[in-house]
């Protein structure tokens, strides 16, 4: 039986995806994320082949010159099909900005039916033609009521302003109904966040440590010391979100506390126990199978507490550790690892509309944390290159 590879799938996606986007040479690539360029190319040339045998096969010799212009008619027609469809898509993209709601397509089907058809609008977002000219017929009353909401909405502001931008929706909903405004908080609460009208507040955080109370916690073995003599000593990691259009995607990541670099991690759309247990697989694979003692170390959150990521540890000789509930210090250098991603990426003003876009700007600084980004605590290494300029013997202790 072969050794199996240290690369996950999904890391070879995401590696060959990086490929294409960046229009950058193999080899620059490769060495970016620290592998061999051969191996890189390939995944890129096994992925062309994949791609190339799922296609449509051009015509054949046997056929006669009319059957040949016929086909060859009937790709240009696709082709200028596909351009227009593009055209449409790329238009439509612009248009949303992150609000793909049916009633958002039929605004841009009706902005768009004079240079395209409704037909083929309807068909490319996915609405039926009923349904749009049944909203169309409605377009004058919807008119008039946004008449109404936009001189609502002005009192609305004045309010706010009085307050000095401190009233929320409940306070301008008692202001407005005592200057005589019969409105329902709903409706006013609903205008407010339609146009960013936002009263003073403490920001709150996503969370995603959830502890489950089924689960007896493991040990702390760490014990907010985030050092290692060695690398494959201690090992650390975490959950963070980040935003996608009207919805949210997470990454779990697992740290080598002995070189800081960041060995296995994970993307999906949900926190289920699966998003950890592949970044623990990838990072296992990274490390070659071979991790029998390695502290793993995390904070209570039910998937590093449930019994199937306890059963994942325990195939794979890992120890399981764990800090106290709601203490972000015990399990400090995950969340200083979020926090440089998080400002190096400048997700607070960042707008992602795709997983994919998403996906590939984390996975491209991921590449850079790993390979190229300098390191305090490493005297100004690359954690790869700390990696490499130290055996497991020679490795010393490195500040928390």
């Amino acid at each position: 039986m072969g050794r199996p590879s240290k690369y996950t799938e999904e890391f070879r996606r995401d590696a060959v995806d990086l490929v294409r986007s960046s229009g950058r040479p193999i080899n620059q690539v490769a060495r970016e994320l620290g592998m061999s360029h051969e191996t890189l190319r390939n995944w890129v040339r096994r992925q062309d082949q994949q791609t190339a045998a799922g296609g449509v096969g051009s015509a054949g010799d046997g056929l006669s010159v009319a059957d040949k212009d016929a086909e060859i008619a009937r790709l240009r027609r696709e082709v200028a099909e596909l351009r227009q469809e593009k055209e449409i898509l790329r238009r439509a993209a612009a248009y949303f900005e992150g609000d793909g709601s049916v009633t958002s397509r039929f605004r841009f089907i009706s902005a768009h039916r004079a240079t395209f058809s409704v037909k083929r609008l309807c068909r490319i977002l996915a609405v039926s033609r009923s349904g749009f000219y049944r909203w169309a017929c409605s377009e004058p009353v919807r008119q008039a009521r946004t008449v109404v909401e936009d001189a609502l909405a002005e009192q609305i502001k004045a309010v706010h302003a009085d307050s000095g931008g401190a009233y929320g929706s409940p306070r301008v909903t008692v202001e407005l109904r005592a200057q005589g405004v019969r409105v329902n908080h709903k409706r006013v609460e609903r205008i407010m966040r339609r146009h960013d009208v936002v009263g003073r507040h403490l920001r709150r955080r996503r969370r995603t440590t959830v502890p489950d109370p089924t689960v007896p916690p493991a040990a702390d073995l760490i014990g907010r010391d985030f050092t290692a003599g060695a690398i494959n000593q201690r090992w650390c990691g975490d959950i963070t979100y980040l935003r996608i259009g009207a919805g949210w995607l997470y990454l779990a990541t697992v740290i080598d506390i002995g070189s800081r670099r960041l060995i296995g991690w994970s993307i999906n759309t949900h926190m289920r126990t699966s998003l950890v247990a592949t970044a623990l697989h990838a990072a296992v694979a990274a490390r070659g199978g071979r991790v029998d003692g390695v502290i793993f170390h995390s904070d209570h959150g039910a998937q590093y507490g449930s019994r199937d990521f306890a059963d994942l540890c325990q195939r794979h000789g890992i120890r399981r550790s764990t800090g106290r509930v709601g203490t972000s210090y015990d399990n400090a250098l995950a969340e200083a690892f979020f926090a440089t991603l998080k400002r190096e990426l400048d997700v607070d003003h960042r707008h992602w509309h795709t997983e994919a876009d998403a996906r590939r700007d984390v996975f491209r600084w991921i590449a850079f944390y790993n390979h190229r980004r300098r390191h305090s605590a490493l005297g100004y290494l690359a954690p790869a290159d700390y990696e490499q300029a130290l055996t497991t013997t020679t490795l010393q202790p490195i500040a928390a």
